[in-house]
Formats: structure tokens, C-alpha cells, sequence
């Protein structure tokens, strides 16, 4: 009748589990009935964010907002206007590699020159886990005092800034989204200026006809930017960076660096002669009314794709730039070209058909330019740029004059409607996710065999904890390879900011590409989840987590240099590790209102400082990761055990675990208190019991579980088995002396 009890309540256990684990994904999956609208000007909920006297010199405060999208009048003390204030994701798209708007609120006088500029808001992780924002502010201040309008009516260029290395493009949606923000706020002012709508050509449709490689490159249909070895090194020497300047690129100055065309093949003649009728017909289907559409394609050794599209989707080597107008492409722009369909082409490894969005003030009668940024690295983390244009007329035979009213009653920047190239370009048949986890193949691989041999190690732990030698080098290894190669190498560090976007997504527009763009964090909470319902947080927190590893290997040295180790009192360890729930749920609380708030928070974890940065941070972030480790010489994972949010987090939805996979004795705790004591993180309760919140899955109490030397109950069964091994050896003497008989000793 016991037994039976007992097994209702089991089962009665794992049904209330079941149940909290449907809730807890119900509750992921239903979304909220208030959409979040980003078409809405956004600039009244951060005004807040920066002061008058930020933005403009002697301003004291903001007037009333004008205009849709809203410009906010700056007051000085007599009431006079000193300039006007916008917000620069109003204006244009400032999407960035988060997939989320970089705001920046700016300020221009009546002429539409540039006065000042705040970043106030971003949710970009190379900013917010590895770039100093201060290094992104910087680059913003340079553009202080420029005028796009007047730059573009007399042909200048942007200003010359240096880019921010490791967040290229980051900081590059930043500067153009401010130059193109800037010049429709000061349109909308009524400042007259080169902008690329007001023309008196149009494209004509029905010019041309087919042709093949040599006519269209020869008619100027196609253009061509051909750079050898030596040119790019001479312009690296004359950017002034003596690092840039002192890593030439290898080879002779004559050999080939890149050959680059581009041409507009939206134009039916030039599209088909390029594309043949076939691929045309798609590219037409694909462009909404009135989009065009650019073709590139190039080879040598430097490849104008580069790498930025797989791990974010965004082209971070070519642009295109009219006038105030700057184009940086997108993933979901992009459609990838077999070969050019013109006779005599040559065959190309890269070619790609890039659609301008609809929203760009674009006029493909007028110049642009393709430009394209050459990188160079000059350190482990440093990085040298310099940038080459490819100018681009269309010939005037495929251009007619165009009706003015017509062209003044159809502004580029009235398309309401979003364009159907988005969607036609997204049914590519390889998505982003799928390149992006290809280029990873093989530290997902490394990944893989890492979570392989954790899960057999588990499954077959009875196995290896009865080896102690065996089972303590086996995981001395593999922390090591989770802090060296997982956390140094290859950055995969979970972090509460990544539980608390989670949790911002699920409640606005949750989209899981935003999750699958990094292959190594997506795994890694994977087999977070299901290890959850296994054995708890402390897989993860034991064994995978690059800063617990470096605590327990730094504590490890401490031992050998005999650091005197501190074992914190029982009531007071209890009473200390509640502070890491706190702070957990004070950080979703504030994510709540503000993420970026609870971002900044989050640096109570020293995981930026310590694994992403490896210590390479402002001295403030450095001693207080540094602090820690210090404390965790003499309490073994300090952090760990009192303060850490993630492993708070982790424990919560870890009470769901399904089975009990550590041993007990009855004996433990009463009268044993070996496994209370050795415990690394004091998880063991001194009745014996082990808390699954405090728990590493470190399965020391496991090898003392099985230990015939140090465990109680072990040791007795072990002198019994010797005992009765001893008692039926044929050499026992009939005495139980352990003495042969004397006929016995004298054969001997």
C-alpha cells in the first residue's frame, strides 16, 4: 500500500510538472493583442533620453514637435530657435545587425547642416558584449558640422570618419541613416538642395535591345572597377595608418586584387541582355512598381560579398550612394546569379542582383557610385579600411526626358505600399540561417562533439565516477576546452540578455531568425532546454559555461598554491544565495519597461569583461571581474553560488526536471556528512538532501557516492567483501589466522 502511495505521488509529480511546462510554453507562444507599430514616430518616448543642451550649444529646452515625422524645435533662453531635433529611425530605416532600429536623436539649424547627435537607444550585441559605446559616439561626433544637401549639390562626398573596427556595419547604418535622416528633416524644413528626385530624365523602357559582354561593357552598360595589389597597399599607405601601411597585401603589385562591374539591369534591354529572358521575367516579378534593381559581380581575392551577410544579413563591403541618398543591402535584397547570360561574359564566382529598397529617394537616370570598402587586418581585434568608387551613368540612349509634373507629383519618398521584393527574395531557396550555420560547420561540429560526450557522461556517469583519476582529468579537460576554445575562441557565453530579448521578443514580434543568426548560442540553449528536463541548470552551469569553468580552474590553482579556502556557514550560505533570484527578477522587471535599461544592468555579470573582451575593457569593468575571480580563489564559484542572474534563471524552469539522478544514502547526512562538506558550491543540505537550484552537476558527491574509501556505507561493504574474499582463500587456515597448517608450511 506504500509502494503504490509512493508511485501516485510520482506520477502525480510529473503530471504537475508536465502542466507547468505547457503553461510556460503557452505562455511563450500567445502574443499580445497591442502590436507593437514601428511605422509610428517614436521620437516623443525618447526625447527624454537626451538634454536640449546636448544636442545644440546654448539650448535650454524643447519646443512643441512640428510635422510628421515630428521636428522639436531647441529653445534657447529668450525663446529664439538654435535648431531642430528629430529622431533618425522617423526619418529612415536604421535597422542594424539586431534586426531592431539603431536610434539616434539628432539636430540641424535651417540650412539643414548637422549640429549634434546622441545615440540614446540600440540592442546591437557587438555594441552591447564587445565594442566601447564610447568608440560609437565618437565616430557619430564627426559628422558635427556637415551639410548633406549642400555636399551633395556640390558633389562631395561624406565626411571622411574613422570605422569603428569589429562593428563596421553597425556604425555605418548609423552614418548613413544620420546623412539621409538629416537631409529629408531639412527638405521638410522647405531647404532647397540637390535632392535625387528633382530631375528632368526618366528611364525609357522601350530603348535598346540585346547585346552582348563587349558591346554593353564597351556602351558603358557595364562598369568596371579593376584594382591590383599595388593600388590597394598605395592606398592603405596614403590613409596615414602606419599598422594598414605595414601589412601589405601579399603578391606582386601587378597581380589582380578584385574586378568588380555593375550595372543597372531594371532596364529591360540591359536586364535581359544580361540576366536572358528567363532570370528578367523573375527579376520583374520580384521589384514592386517603380524599384530597380543592380547587378554585381566580380572576382580575384577579394570578395565583395565578404562575410557580414551570413552572420547578420547585411552586405558590409559595397553601397550604393546618390546624392544624400546611401543604400547598404540586405540579405533579403539579394538574389545570388549562375553565370551572365550575355555571349562572351566571362564566367564570374560571384554575382548577385541587389533590389533598392522602395524608400530609398533613388533616380536611376542620374549618377551613383558603387563603393566598394576594402578591409585589412592590422590586429587581433583591429582592423584598417579604405574605400574605392565605381561611378555609374546609364548611357543617355536609354534615357528620356522626363514630364516635370509628373516627376514632381510621384516624390521617391511616397511608397505606403511595402514592396513585393522582400517577399519574392525571401523565397530563396537557401535562407540565411542555412548559410550562416554552413560557414560554422565546423565549430558546430567541435560543439557537437562536445555536447555528445557531456550527454554520455551523464547517461553513463556510474561508469566514470568509479574511476576518480580517470572522471577528475576527463573534467579538468573539458573545462578547459569550454573556456579556451567555447568562451575565447569561438565567444558562445550565455548571458541573462539573452533570456530577457528572449522574453522582449515573445511579447512584441518574435521572429525566429532573429535566434538562429548566431548557430553556437542557438545549440547551446537548445540542449540548455532539454537538459533542463533532464538533470536541471547544472550541465550548463557545471560544465558549459566558459566563466564558471574559469572559476573552478583559477580556484583549482589556488588549491595547489594551498590558498586558504573559506567554507561559508550554513546560515548564512542560504541566506546569500536568494541574492541571485533577486537580481534576476529585478532585471526582467526593469526589461519590462525599458531593455536597453536591463542591458546595461546586466553587466553584474562579468561575462562581457572576462570572455567576450578577454580583460580587454576600461579598468572599472576589469577590477570588478577581477574582484570575483579573486573571491572564488578562496569560496569556489562565488559568483556562481551568490550572484549570478543566468543560473538563476536557469534554476527556475529547472524545478520541471523530470528525473532524480543523483544517489543517495539513507545514511547521508545522519550520521555521514562527507558529501556535505566536500560539496564545491554547498548544494548539499546538512540532513543530506541536495537542492537541484544549487546544484552544478559537477557529480563530486557521485565519485564519494561510489568511493570504497571515503564513503561510510562503501567502506562497509568493501571489508565485508574482503573479509569474505579472505575467508575463502584456499590459503586460510582453519584458524581464521590466515596461518597454512603445518604439513602446509613444510611443503612450502
Amino acid at each position: 500500500m506504500i509502494v503504490q502511495r509512493k508511485s501516485v505521488q510520482v506520477y502525480l509529480s510529473y503530471l504537475r510538472r508536465l502542466f507547468l511546462l505547457l503553461l510556460i510554453f503557452g505562455l511563450i507562444y500567445i502574443k499580445p493583442t497591442v502590436a507593437f507599430c514601428q511605422s509610428e514616430p517614436r521620437l516623443g518616448g525618447l526625447l527624454g533620453k537626451v538634454t536640449a543642451g546636448e544636442l545644440v550649444a546654448g539650448a535650454e529646452r524643447f519646443g512643441t514637435p512640428e510635422g510628421d515625422p515630428p521636428l522639436v524645435p531647441l529653445l534657447g533662453g529668450g525663446g529664439e530657435t538654435l535648431g531642430y531635433a528629430f529622431l533618425t529611425s522617423d526619418f529612415v530605416d536604421t535597422t542594424g545587425y539586431s534586426g531592431k532600429p539603431i536610434d539616434v536623436i539628432a539636430a540641424i539649424d535651417r540650412e539643414g547642416t548637422i549640429l549634434g547627435a546622441r545615440l540614446v537607444e540600440h540592442h546591437e550585441p557587438i555594441v552591447l558584449i564587445g565594442i566601447p559605446e564610447a568608440r560609437v559616439i565618437e565616430f557619430i561626433s564627426a559628422y558635427i558640422g556637415y551639410n548633406p544637401l549642400q555636399a551633395a549639390a556640390a558633389g562631395g562626398a561624406t565626411p571622411e570618419v574613422d570605422i569603428v573596427s569589429g562593428a563596421t556595419v553597425t556604425v555605418l547604418v548609423i552614418g548613413d541613416s544620420l546623412v539621409r535622416s538629416a537631409a529629408r528633416a531639412a527638405r521638410q524644413l522647405g531647404v532647397a538642395g540637390g535632392a535625387a528626385g528633382e530631375v528632368a530624365w526618366e528611364i525609357d523602357p522601350a530603348a535598346g535591345a540585346l547585346a552582348d559582354w563587349q558591346t554593353l561593357l564597351g556602351d558603358g552598360s557595364v562598369r568596371r572597377l579593376n584594382l591590383s595589389v599595388g593600388q590597394v597597399n598605395e592606398a592603405f599607405q596614403r590613409s596615414g595608418s602606419a599598422k594598414a601601411a605595414g601589412r601589405p597585401e601579399r603578391g606582386q603589385p601587378a597581380d589582380a586584387f578584385i574586378d568588380l562591374y555593375v550595372a543597372l539591369v531594371s532596364q529591360p534591354a540591359i536586364g535581359r541582355s544580361l540576366l536572358g529572358e528567363a532570370e528578367y521575367a523573375n527579376l520583374q516579378k520580384m521589384l514592386g512598381e517603380g524599384q530597380h534593381a543592380i547587378l554585381v559581380a566580380g572576382e580575384g581575392r577579394y570578395s565583395f560579398k565578404g562575410s557580414g551577410y551570413v552572420r547578420g544579413g547585411i552586405f558590409d563591403r559595397i553601397e550604393l550612394v546618390q546624392g544624400t541618398e546611401t543604400v547598404r543591402f540586405r540579405d533579403k535584397l539579394h538574389r545570388r546569379i549562375g553565370s551572365i547570360a550575355a555571349e562572351g561574359a566571362p564566367r564570374f564566382p560571384e554575382i548577385g542582383v541587389f533590389a533598392i529598397p522602395d524608400d530609398v529617394d533613388f533616380d536611376p537616370a542620374q549618377p551613383w557610385r558603387l563603393q566598394l570598402l576594402v578591409q585589412r587586418s592590422v590586429g587581433a581585434l583591429e582592423r584598417a579600411f579604405t574605400s574605392f568608387s565605381l561611378g555609374y551613368q546609364i548611357p543617355e540612349r536609354y534615357r528620356k526626358r522626363a514630364p516635370q509634373p509628373a516627376a514632381a507629383a510621384q516624390p521617391a519618398t511616397e511608397s505606403p505600399a511595402p514592396s513585393s521584393a522582400v517577399a519574392a527574395i525571401a523565397d530563396d531557396p537557401e535562407p540565411l540561417w542555412q548559410r550562416l550555420w554552413r560557414s560554422k560547420a565546423a565549430s558546430i561540429a567541435v560543439l557537437g562533439a562536445m555536447l555528445l560526450v557531456l550527454t554520455l557522461l551523464f547517461f553513463f556517469q556510474n561508469w566514470f565516477v568509479k574511476r576518480p583519476v580517470l572522471f577528475d582529468r576527463l573534467r579538468l579537460g573539458y573545462l578547459a576546452v569550454t573556456l579556451v576554445w567555447l568562451g575565447w575562441v569561438a565567444q558562445a557565453q550565455l548571458s541573462v540578455v539573452n533570456v530577457l530579448a528572449f522574453a522582449s521578443a515573445v511579447r512584441t514580434d518574435f521572429q525566429w531568425s532573429y535566434f538562429l543568426v548566431d548557430p553556437l548560442i542557438f545549440i547551446l540553449w537548445f540542449s540548455v532546454a532539454a537538459a533542463l528536463l533532464f538533470w536541471g541548470r547544472g550541465p550548463f552551469c557545471g560544465w558549459l559555461c566558459p566563466f564558471g569553468a574559469l572559476q573552478e580552474l583559477t580556484n583549482r590553482l589556488a588549491k595547489l598554491a594551498r590558498v586558504p579556502q573559506i567554507t561559508v556557514p550554513w546560515w548564512l550560505h542560504e541566506r546569500l544565495w536568494p541574492i541571485k533570484y533577486i537580481i534576476f527578477l529585478g532585471l526582467f522587471g526593469v526589461s519590462l519597461g525599458s531593455l536597453a535599461l536591463a542591458e546595461q544592468l546586466s553587466e553584474v555579470e562579468p561575462f562581457k569583461t572576462a570572455i567576450i573582451l578577454r580583460f580587454l575593457r576600461e579598468w572599472w569593468f576589469v577590477a570588478f571581474a577581477v574582484v570575483l575571480l579573486a573571491a572564488g580563489l578562496f569560496i569556489e564559484r562565488f559568483f556562481c553560488r551568490y550572484l549570478c542572474p543566468l543560473g538563476a534563471a536557469l534554476a527556475i524552469p529547472g524545478r520541471l526536471r523530470m528525473f532524480d539522478w543523483l544517489k543517495r544514502y539513507r545514511e547521508c547526512g545522519n550520521p555521514c556528512m562527507r558529501c556535505y562538506n566536500e560539496c564545491p558550491v554547498q548544494a548539499i543540505h546538512p540532513e543530506g538532501q541536495i537542492n537541484p537550484n544549487e546544484c552544478i552537476s559537477c557529480l563530486h558527491c557521485q565519485v564519494l557516492y561510489h568511493h570504497d574509501r571515503k564513503c561510510p556505507v562503501m567502506i562497509q561493504k568493501r571489508l565485508k567483501r574482503e573479509k569474505r574474499a579472505a575467508l575463502a582463500s584456499p590459503g586460510m587456515g582453519p584458524d581464521g589466522s590466515g596461518q597454512a597448517a603445518p604439513r602446509e608450511r613444510a611443503a612450502v
